[in-house]
């Protein structure tokens, strides 16, 4: 009797360790948040569906948690309950374990400080300079629609090159950034996401700097299905 009391024991340590070893737990403090509700979500094929919520009332701490088998890209959503949605939202790569980040209400999706996900640190750094690339197309763009209206067609063709080059710029700023950080799975989250039209030569190259563990993760099966088509 005795022996099948232990023999239950253990089973049920193992089993809760292994569901503990799926877990994502993540928690933090959105300052200046006082009433509304974070939900931590998750996009499947072409859905994106919620995961967990918590409501905010007064206490701006918070803790969600979900099941997660590999790295992959989560969003964590504020309702701030007025209507109002825009840059309320925080892309970042989930993982297992803890993962802890902070923000503050008015600049709820750049002001935010994540710790615990290595793929989500290098995630930021690299929207942070895409983002210069955004803007500085956008000013482009303004530019040459300007042109256009004043049928300037020196402008055009100037912006024209300009656009190009900082496509080009891009492009391999990204691609470098990936193979630089070829460790991570965000490696391959960037080729597929970004720059899945870029030279298949130059794709190939990145796949094979990856790890066999970063190849098989997710958006390495992904990236691999790129270069072998």
């Amino acid at each position: 009797m005795k022996k099948l009391v232990l023999i239950f024991i253990l089973i049920t340590l193992a089993y809760g360790c292994k569901n503990m070893n799926n877990k994502m737990i993540i928690s933090g403090n959105i300052n200046g948040l006082k009433k509304g509700s974070l939900i931590l979500k998750k996009q499947i094929d072409s859905t994106i569906i919620s995961l967990d919520s918590m409501k905010i009332n007064g206490d701006s701490n918070f803790k969600l948690v979900t099941e997660i088998y590999e790295p992959d890209i989560y969003y964590l959503y504020l309702d701030k309950e007025d209507g109002d949605s825009l840059n309320d939202i925080i892309t970042f790569f989930g993982n297992t374990g803890n993962i802890t980040i902070n923000s503050r209400l008015k600049t709820f999706d750049s002001s935010y400080e994540i710790n615990g996900s290595r793929n989500s640190e290098l995630l930021r750094e690299y929207l942070s300079i895409i983002r210069k690339y955004n803007l500085q197309n956008l000013d482009l763009l303004e530019i040459f629609y300007n042109a256009q209206i004043d049928n300037n067609q020196n402008k055009i063709d100037s912006v024209n090159f300009e656009l190009e080059n900082l496509i080009r710029r891009r492009y391999l700023y990204s691609l470098n950034f990936a193979i630089t950080n070829a460790e991570n799975e965000i490696s391959p989250y960037i080729a597929v996401s970004q720059i899945p039209d870029a030279n298949v030569e130059l794709l190939i190259k990145l796949y094979d700097t990856l790890s066999d563990k970063v190849k098989n993760s997710k958006y390495g099966k992904l990236l691999r299905e790129i270069v072998v088509d």
